[in-house]
């Protein structure tokens, strides 16, 4: 291989070696947060309930127009926070097609996520992409009014956002809109409580 040819690969392949990093290590940080809530708790096991300590995100619900609430969601099957957000949308009225994938990434790249909005799970609601731990309320909202958009976007997994609850603390967010030609937008913006 040439020192052209070679620098060529490198140039074609370097984003996507670091995307799949990226994904792993998203994954990683989904098992450690699960994980480390498991250990953390102290309610026996058997005796668990799902209980909701953060307010005001799951708390709101914004009624829509006749409009079908049914999401097919996919993620790694190690992931327990991606349980978490779904389980906040069955409670907002979606219906859930949970599809589970060791190869989260092609799924990223088949809807034309941005790497730069990617998350640990990519869902698809009424032909919007959604990615990462985006509120219901905000997908109703961009089902309502219906923009010119491919989708929505929570980046990473910022702490207090739906299935990355942590106690009482809660890290600023933004939900972000973004279109096929890579413009991005803020859609809705979470303060910090």
């Amino acid at each position: 291989m040439s020192y052209k040819q070679f620098i060529h690969w490198w140039q074609k392949y370097l984003p996507l070696i670091l995307v799949r990093v990226a994904v792993r290590a998203v994954v990683i940080i989904c098992l450690t947060v699960g994980v480390l809530g498991i250990l953390g708790s102290t309610a026996s096991m058997s005796n668990a309930q799902l209980v909701s300590t953060t307010k005001g995100i799951q708390d709101k619900q914004t009624p829509l127009k006749s409009t079908a609430l049914n999401a097919t969601v996919y993620h790694s099957p190690d992931c327990n926070c991606c349980g978490g957000w779904i389980d906040h949308l069955k409670a907002q009225g979606f219906q859930i097609t949970d599809f589970f994938t060791p190869d989260i990434e092609t799924v990223k790249q088949k809807y034309n996520v941005p790497d730069n909005l990617s998350s640990c799970h990519t869902a698809i609601v009424n032909g919007y992409v959604i990615e990462g731990h985006v509120p219901a309320d905000d997908i109703k909202r961009l089902l309502q009014e219906k923009p010119n958009v491919a989708g929505l976007s929570v980046p990473q997994m910022p702490v207090g956002t739906p299935g990355m609850e942590m106690g009482d603390r809660k890290d600023p967010f933004s939900v972000l809109s973004f279109d096929s030609k890579g413009s991005v937008a803020v859609f809705n913006e979470y303060p910090s409580s």
